[in-house]
């Protein structure tokens, strides 16, 4: 009599779609039985025609999502090695961020899982910036998440899988925003994260005398604009660009780090996720990982947007059981994350 043997359970694929603003991201990701992921391929177009107007025009945008979502989609497949047919879900941004955008990464991914007859998952840019960090380790809550990138400056507690508790926000610029404006002040480019932290090295972290912003706060909140207002009064007064850069990337590093590092001790966190295009900056990952605090980066080329966070947040959806998202979800510009 022969022995039964058990039958192999293959992994299963989720495509992840981000066209949240100006980059147009597509990743697949492997899900194994067990819940563990992993990345197979994540591709991104990058969006130079807004370097012009030193921000993001929404409807050019729009356009360029339009023109390359259906081949970078593609090269996402081709990478992964797999076709449309292998894939058990797909996942795409509905919210927040540019409607416009949103619409043709919401539409495309609604129309492959349609096509496929796989369920489809309206997935919170947020929670994919969360997320991403599950490609380098389990996420495992509760933890303390911090997503700060050129959009967004938030920090939420995460007690429960799916449950987010925003426990501090920036009350003006986000942190992105204020590097991408203090660099164009002095005039070392855009985007204004890469340009602050290279033109740093060369410059005095203590030249310009920044004042701690909401010093002697009770809460975790944070605020940018003022030193924002700084940064222009010590270029007008003369001060060396990378002299500027230094300086105002240490004090926004420090405000980012110790308000965080009080929200930790406050709500007894162990471990903390921090995510978003800033999370990349090299100042900010030495400082966090001084804190003695457990602290989760995304990998490589998963801090700014993209799509393999998109399907990393599906596939977590998908592992827990939830129920799949209706293909009449809409785009929504402002959609916190909060559920408590």
């Amino acid at each position: 009599m022969s022995e039964s043997v058990a039958p192999v359970i293959r992994p299963r694929l989720v495509l992840g779609i981000d066209t949240s603003c100006d980059d147009t991201g597509v990743g697949v990701v492997e899900l194994a039985p067990d819940g563990s992921v992993r990345v197979r391929s994540n591709r991104i177009w990058s969006q130079t025609v807004h370097a012009q107007y030193g921000g993001v025009m929404p409807e050019l945008a729009s356009r360029e999502h339009v023109e390359r979502i259906a081949q970078i989609a593609a090269e996402a497949l081709d990478e992964a090695g797999h076709t449309l047919g292998d894939l058990d879900a797909v996942a795409a941004t509905s919210g927040p961020g540019l409607v416009g955008a949103l619409l043709v990464g919401l539409m495309y991914g609604k129309g492959v899982a349609q096509a496929l007859d796989v369920p489809f998952y309206a997935a919170h840019h947020l929670e994919g910036h969360i997320f991403a960090a599950a490609s380098e380790a389990e996420l495992r809550a509760p933890y303390l998440a911090l997503v700060v990138s050129g959009g967004h400056t938030h920090l939420f507690d995460v007690p429960r899988s799916g449950e987010y508790v925003l426990v501090g926000a920036t009350k003006d610029d986000a942190a992105g925003e204020a590097f991408d404006k203090v660099a164009r002040l002095a005039g070392l480019g855009y985007p204004g994260g890469p340009a602050i932290s290279e033109a740093a090295t060369r410059g005095d972290p203590d030249a310009v005398a920044f004042k701690v912003p909401l010093q002697g706060q009770k809460g975790f909140d944070f605020s940018f604009s003022g030193l924002k207002t700084a940064a222009l009064l010590a270029h007008r007064a003369g001060a060396a660009p990378e002299d500027l850069a230094a300086s105002f990337q240490q004090m926004a590093v420090r405000t980012l780090v110790n308000t965080t590092l009080r929200a930790a001790e406050a709500t007894g966190r162990a471990t903390v996720v921090v995510s978003g295009g800033v999370a990349a900056n090299a100042a900010l990952r030495a400082a966090f990982q001084a804190t003695g605090l457990r602290v989760v980066f995304p990998g490589r080329g998963l801090n700014t947007d993209n799509g393999a966070m998109i399907a990393l947040a599906g596939a977590a959806a998908l592992h827990e059981g939830r129920a799949a998202s209706s293909l009449s979800e809409g785009a929504v510009a402002y959609a916190p994350l909060a559920t408590a």
